[in-house]
């Protein structure tokens, strides 16, 4: 059992992960209109359209067809930031965390993202998340903070980062920015 890169087949656990992760984590942190309305078809869709675009998506399984967990990674998508890659996503199915699925995955994607020439790594964590002390222990250091808009609601949401050049963190600012509709 190991981190592999994704197949177009994947995508229905892929969303699935995402869907049910979600549902889990962010329960009384996001609207619930953004939750109940997750869909896992509209998903299902969206990500086999990502894994023919993207090379940078990992699954772990443990038996075929049975994923417990993907991260998502690439190039820094704000461009007011020091840090050169990110970390979209990193998800586990609840059931099967705290064995780890999400170090292993995100140590996977650390390299991908090294191997591409990115020496730097930011990831961002909804502020209520527990996941935020999971990216602490993994060495990452608060670095950024801003807010983002789901629906009418505000969420503020943290940057943790990486830096491998040696150079310290980068300096926080806020900023607003939409959040991906995930519907």
């Amino acid at each position: 059992m190991a981190a592999r890169p994704a197949r177009i087949s994947d995508a229905r656990g892929i969303a699935g992960i995402e869907v049910e992760t979600w549902r889990t984590t962010y329960a009384g942190m996001l609207a619930d209109d953004t939750l109940i309305g997750m869909s896992l078809v509209r998903r299902q869709a969206s990500w086999a359209a990502e894994l023919r675009r993207s090379r940078a998506i990992w699954v772990w399984d443990e038996a075929p067809s049975q994923l417990l967990g993907f991260g998502f990674c690439g190039p820094q998508r704000g461009a007011s930031s020091a840090y050169d890659g990110e970390i979209y996503m990193l998800y586990v199915l609840p059931d099967a965390q705290g064995r780890g699925i999400g170090s292993s995955l995100l140590e996977v994607m650390r390299k991908d993202l090294r191997s591409a020439g990115r020496r730097s790594v930011l990831v961002w964590v909804v502020r209520g998340n527990p996941a935020r002390f999971f990216y602490e222990r993994m060495g990452a250091k608060l670095v950024l903070q801003r807010q983002i808009q789901d629906g009418a609601k505000p969420v503020d949401v943290l940057g943790y980062g990486w830096k491998d050049d040696g150079q310290p963190p980068g300096t926080g600012r806020l900023a607003t920015r939409r959040l991906n509709n995930r519907r």
